[in-house]
């Protein structure tokens, strides 16, 4: 271990730069809309339990592979996955993880980036007042015609892009470590603001008991299926960032609680999200609390519109979207970056333009979908944005994270696993055989065959 992390020039400086990271990658998008209202809709304070539960039992489990499989080989997944192949003595088959991963992570940031491009612009309308006393269908418009403009969607997409890769090609230190120094503790800070306000203005009962309100009748077999799916998914594990991470852990770092303390912040935060979000819009009795683009985008700005300080509090709400969304971003594109400068022994600033100007015109396909092909369908009655989606969410992630943790749980030589797990016996040890090699691998199994073939 000594001779590997002396080897290693860029780790993160701290436990808690690691924890500010991986939580940075966890929370996107998806913890600002996606959990709530699943929550709230599947018995609130039910669905939470056992959101937690799968959260324990499938995430964490998967998340401590990734993680421990970083440390391990101190490299990108393509070539820590090779060198652990063959400490291993494995089929060289293992390591199309890497590659998986790689791949996936380039397809997730191109579309990934046109969404986040709409809470850059839409940081600048609520702030000029675009939504103030604006009706719903004024709001409505607004995002219509914003979605039908390619010129305008292309332009935040480029800005975005162009801001992730400002950030990653500075490494880990002057780049990523930097820029979650600052971003994460001032997203905590806008949450715990926003959550103030709705305490203030909303309805805040309404949307206590929307999210927490236990009703064990609301929860399906459905229902159960989507905790274990989101638990998945809101960990961002899978692609190969977090293991991408992994290698930048120092060794003295105890990866269990660390893992553990990430989920934790994870789900704080997109409780806390639901918070500030709910009571916001139940202040409203016209408006609808539903999911999707349609809450963050027309919505919440119709809400915010008729509150008072709608225009600034709208305005920090997109900035707070805006930094999950970078995060995050700045984590998927690391898998790809970090293997082309480890293979060619390119400056990592030529390697974040030239990927990033790859992910940027893929991209482009997402933003015409929306508007010049929005007719156009690759598969069935998907765009291409709809396709990119499907292929990862579907297919790629579940498959990375089942071959992930079977490949720590089951294939890995128990020293190396030991070693990065800091225990080698006792009620630990067997409890990380059961989850890693029985609940995690048969929990991702049933949320893929669920996606593919029930949903």
């Amino acid at each position: 271990m000594a001779d590997n992390e002396a080897s290693q020039p860029n780790l993160w400086s701290s436990r808690l730069m690691f924890i500010l990271a991986a939580a940075g990658s966890a929370v996107g998008l998806g913890n600002i809309w996606k959990f709530p209202y699943i929550a709230g809709e599947n018995g609130g304070g039910a669905f939470v339990v056992v959101y937690l539960l799968c959260i324990a039992a499938i995430g964490v489990p998967i998340m401590a592979a990734e993680v421990l499989l970083g440390r391990a080989g101190r490299q990108s997944p393509i070539n820590t996955l090779r060198a652990l192949v063959r400490r291993s003595g494995a089929s060289k088959g293992w390591t199309l993880i890497g590659w998986m991963g790689v791949l996936g992570g380039f397809l997730i940031l191109s579309f990934y980036a046109v969404i986040a491009g709409w809470a850059l612009h839409y940081i600048f309308q609520a702030g000029s007042g675009t939504f103030t006393g604006a009706s719903s269908a004024e709001v409505s418009g607004v995002f219509d015609d914003f979605l039908a403009s390619p010129w305008t969607m292309l332009f935040w997409h480029t800005v975005f892009m162009a801001g992730t890769v400002a950030i990653v090609a500075r490494g880990v230190n002057r780049g990523l470590e930097f820029a979650i120094r600052w971003f994460m503790p001032v997203l905590f800070v806008l949450i715990l603001l926003l959550v103030g306000y709705a305490m203030v203005v909303g309805d805040f009962a309404a949307g206590f008991g929307f999210l927490f309100g236990f009703d064990f009748g609301a929860l399906t077999v459905a229902g159960v299926q989507e905790a274990m799916g989101h638990a998945f998914f809101t960990l961002s594990v899978g692609m190969g960032a977090i293991m991408a991470y992994g290698a930048y852990v120092p060794g003295n770092v105890s990866i269990p609680g660390t893992v553990l303390t990430i989920a934790s912040v994870d789900t704080v935060v997109a409780l806390a999200a639901g918070l500030a979000i709910f009571p916001i819009v139940f202040a409203n009795p016209d408006l609808e609390a539903g999911a999707g683009p349609g809450l963050l985008f027309v919505t919440l700005p119709i809400a915010f519109g008729n509150l008072p300080l709608g225009a600034f509090i709208g305005t920090l709400f997109f900035i707070l979207i805006s930094f999950a969304a970078i995060t995050s971003a700045i984590s998927i594109i690391e898998p790809a970056l970090a293997w082309t400068v480890e293979q060619f022994r390119i400056t990592r600033a030529r390697v974040a333009i030239a990927l990033g100007g790859i992910c940027w015109f893929l991209g482009i396909g997402s933003v015409l979908s929306f508007n010049v092909w929005s007719n156009v369908h690759i598969v069935g009655e998907r765009t291409f944005f709809d396709f990119v989606d499907y292929v990862t969410q579907v297919w790629m992630l579940p498959i990375g994270g089942f071959l992930i943790v079977l490949f720590a749980a089951w294939v890995l030589p128990k020293e190396i696993v030991t070693e990065q797990l800091g225990f080698s016996s006792g009620f630990k040890w067997k409890l990380w055989l059961v989850l890693g090699r029985v609940v995690a691998p048969i929990g991702v199994l049933l949320v893929f065959v669920y996606t593919t073939f029930l949903a």
